[in-house]
């Protein structure tokens, strides 16, 4: 990227806190190779196709297919594309205020930067639109898109490791955990039930389930049958006591009291939202008096 844009971009209260440096997109990259002592940006790579390799603290990792490498500043490497079966990435080198702490946020090791991401759709359509700025004829306003749209990939990305770290445990299939959440979103589903569908013990379950999500079981559940209720109450002029039945509440006040506690505001107050009866401004200040 010309330096006067970098320069604007690092002035610019929009997009000084992560600002791509440079980015770009190879397609079967023969003979691609790089070597940097002095590292001193951040770099990601996501490799679409092909195989190549990285070597960093005298190491060699390999890179495949659906593979991200994320190298820090300060990380001396070297990477090459494969000379049989050439790799296909988006790169990009950033930089900015907050971009160690974005980077932190990963938590991707020094002693491994390659993590199996697989194929996303929507995570190459976002390396597209981060691209997009190339064609701008240098309009400011594209590259502070650019510089967002940065933020965007790099905090996706860390949206998707959860799902990762589960799919690598073994024992541990979190798709088949929420598929059979879905399927007893109108009644109730206890720990042990959830636990032998991935035959784990219910205190390695709960452990693994919240290393992997953030949250527990009991609670993601909740939240998907508060989903669903919120549903219910868009697409339908179902009762309160109707559609806490549909979700697995037999006792509509107890529905209530949970609905209040995820959503900041009762099923009533919701439905009222939805059709402007009640304000978005009052459902915050009734939020910040709880």
């Amino acid at each position: 990227m010309p330096h006067k844009i970098i320069r604007k971009l690092t002035d610019n209260s929009l997009s000084r806190d992560l600002y791509p440096l440079g980015a770009g997109y190879y397609k079967h990259a023969v003979g691609h190779r790089m070597e940097r002592l002095q590292h001193d940006d951040h770099l990601l790579i996501y490799c679409l196709e092909g195989k190549g390799k990285i070597r960093v603290n005298q190491k060699n990792i390999a890179v495949n297919s659906g593979d991200l490498v994320a190298l820090p500043r300060g990380a001396a490497h070297q990477y090459a594309s494969s000379q049989n079966f050439p790799w296909t990435i988006y790169w990009c080198h950033f930089d900015g205020e907050l971009a160690d702490d974005f980077v932190n946020h990963l938590q991707i090791p020094l002693h491994k930067p390659v993590i199996h991401l697989g194929l996303h759709s929507n995570l190459v359509g976002e390396f597209e639109a981060l691209l997009e700025a190339r064609h701008s004829s240098y309009h400011l306003n594209a590259f502070i898109n650019a510089a967002n749209q940065l933020r965007q990939i790099l905090t996706h990305v860390a949206l998707l490791q959860p799902l990762v770290r589960s799919q690598d445990a073994d024992s541990f299939d979190l798709e088949k955990v929420h598929s059979l959440m879905q399927a007893h979103i109108h009644e109730q589903l206890n720990i042990d039930t959830l636990a032998s569908s991935v035959n784990l013990s219910k205190f390695h379950f709960i452990k693994r389930y919240k290393d992997a999500t953030g949250t527990t079981p009991i609670n993601h559940f909740i939240q998907l049958k508060i989903e669903r209720a919120c549903h219910l109450l868009d697409i339908s002029t179902r009762t309160i006591a109707e559609v806490a039945f549909m979700v697995g509440y037999d006792d509509a006040y107890y529905f209530s009291r949970i609905f209040k506690k995820v959503m900041g505001i009762s099923p009533t107050q919701y439905r009222k939202l939805q059709v402007g009866a009640w304000s978005y401004k009052s459902f915050k200040q009734d939020s910040s008096t709880r």
